[in-house]
Formats: C-alpha cells, sequence, structure tokens
C-alpha cells in the first residue's frame, strides 16, 4: 500500500505515540524495525502516520518497547479500528488550509474542551457576524470568497458545542470582551450571544478581568483537548503563522497548570454573565 500523502491528525498521533514508545526504551528505529519485522523505512513512515498497521502490531510494539500502559495500547488500538464515516471537516480538505481541517479534527474529537482566549472571542462561541468581522482584519487582507469560507466553515465547527455531546469551558479575558472587530453593533450582538450560550448545561463561560492580578504568561489563545485517557490529552495553539498542536507530555503539563490557575482566579459563572452584560450595555449605548 502507498503511504498516505495526508495522513489525518488522529492517524499522527498514533504514529506519535508510538515513537514515544520508542524512544522511551531507548531503541533507534532500525533496531525496533529488525525487532518486530519492519524496515526502517516503514518505520519511519508509521511513526509519521503515513502507513498503517493492525492491532496485532500495534500490540507487539508495545510489548517490545515494554510499554505496560494498557490503558493507552487500548486507546491506541481504538485508533487503528475506527470505523466510522470520515468527519464532516474532510469535506474541506483541499480548499482551506490544513491547519483549519486539523482544528475541526482536533475539537471534533476530543471528550472535553476548554479554551482560554485573551483577543477575542473564542471561535466555538462566535457569531457570523463577528467572525466574519475578525477574518477580515487578516493582513494581507483576504479576498470576500476566502472571509466567507473561513466564516461558513467555523459556523460549522460550532456543532461540538451546539449539540451539547462534548462539555465545553472557556476561559475569556477582559480584553476579548471589549475587542471591537467592526464597531459596537456587532461586539454587543456577541456580548449578548454570549450570555445565551453560559445558560446551556454543556457550557461554561468565565471572565478573567483586568484587575486580575499575577495571571500567568500564556500564548494568548489555547485550546485544550481532553482524550479518552489522560495520555492522549493534547492542546492547540493559535499563532500568526497558523495553529500548532502539542502532544508531547512536558507541554500537555504546562497547559493543564495554566488551567488550574485560571480556575481559580477568573470570576464564577454568574459573575461572569452579569460582567458580560456590563460590557453589553456599554457597547449598546456607543451604538445608541
Amino acid at each position: 500500500m502507498a503511504p498516505r500523502a495526508n495522513p489525518t491528525l488522529r492517524q499522527r498521533r498514533l504514529g506519535a505515540e508510538l515513537r514515544r514508545m520508542r524512544e522511551q526504551v531507548g531503541f533507534g528505529g532500525s533496531e525496533l524495525g529488525r525487532l518486530v519485522g519492519m524496515s526502517p523505512a516503514q518505520v519511519t513512515q508509521m511513526e509519521a502516520g503515513k502507513i498503517g498497521i493492525s492491532v496485532e502490531r500495534l500490540r507487539t510494539i508495545a510489548a517490545t518497547c515494554m510499554c505496560v500502559n494498557e490503558p493507552l495500547v487500548a486507546a491506541l488500538s481504538d485508533i487503528i479500528t475506527e470505523r466510522e464515516k470520515p468527519g464532516w471537516w474532510e469535506e474541506y480538505r483541499g480548499t482551506l488550509s490544513e491547519d483549519f481541517v486539523d482544528v475541526a479534527e482536533f475539537e471534533g474529537q476530543a471528550r472535553r474542551l476548554t479554551t482560554y482566549s485573551m483577543a477575542f472571542i473564542p471561535g466555538l462561541l462566535q457569531t457570523g457576524s463577528y467572525s466574519s468581522a475578525v477574518f477580515a482584519q487578516t493582513f494581507p487582507p483576504l479576498p470576500r470568497h476566502e472571509i466567507d469560507l473561513r466564516t461558513a466553515f467555523r459556523m460549522q465547527r460550532q456543532r461540538v458545542v451546539r449539540s451539547g455531546t462534548t462539555p465545553y469551558a472557556a476561559f475569556i479575558h477582559e480584553a476579548a470582551l471589549r475587542m471591537q472587530f467592526s464597531g459596537p453593533t456587532v461586539l454587543a450582538e456577541q456580548l449578548g450571544a454570549l450570555i445565551e450560550d453560559s445558560e446551556q448545561s454543556s457550557v461554561s463561560i468565565r471572565v478573567v478581568p483586568f484587575d486580575v492580578s499575577a495571571m500567568p504568561s500564556s500564548s494568548g489563545t489555547f485550546t485544550y483537548a481532553e482524550g479518552p485517557i489522560p495520555e492522549l490529552d493534547a492542546a492547540q495553539v493559535d499563532t500568526s503563522l497558523g495553529c500548532r498542536i502539542f502532544d508531547a507530555p512536558a507541554h500537555v503539563a504546562r497547559f493543564r497548570s495554566l488551567l488550574a490557575r485560571f480556575e481559580s482566579r477568573a470570576l464564577s459563572e454568574e459573575e461572569s454573565r452579569d460582567f458580560i452584560g456590563s460590557v453589553m450595555k456599554e457597547m449598546e449605548s456607543k451604538r445608541a
């Protein structure tokens, strides 16, 4: 079978976990291949997610690498044996950049999502008008059809939240609540939608106000996704050059620590609704 040209996010994650298994026991790719009956090239392609393996081969590799974490091996086996239809995001592969597709898959496969945002309302909570205004601020400017395509894609991503099947928590800095991308009218409508979303049982929205001191430094915007087991958690970070996904244990531990600090210092859900409402009234007064 020819190697995959564009492995999915989960296929790449499977490969990354296999590479970590190998590295933790101190094997090189050639040594592992010799022990499990694979060529060095096959090991490299497997760890890049470009070729698949069977569950039996997975368990052979785990045993050879002395991995005794059965929950992890079982979770990786599930990735191999899943026979579900491709996610809705696959329709956009080749139309939008891989970063957009990866973010949707990242969210769609999570058991729980938590976001921290400092510059704008999190994408999973944006209104269409607000989202379009954010994309319109991209520099160099995007053509109108690209803005519309990205906005439509972002609205489809919100199924994760709207369905209620994936619990979602958002820590939103006050700066994001006040940032205007297209004037006070669009922002006031967005804040009103945010209050409505906060009343869903599966959604938690908490504000980090300016006067909270000694908040930890972070990238500005990131999303933490919980997997079927903690070892398969990951974080996605927005950067000026696209998104990056971190799944190494040290990185994951750092993001967990950041979220714990936000949890202890952000306003409560009720206080946050009141705070958002007060900012919304300010915006409404500016458009009157």
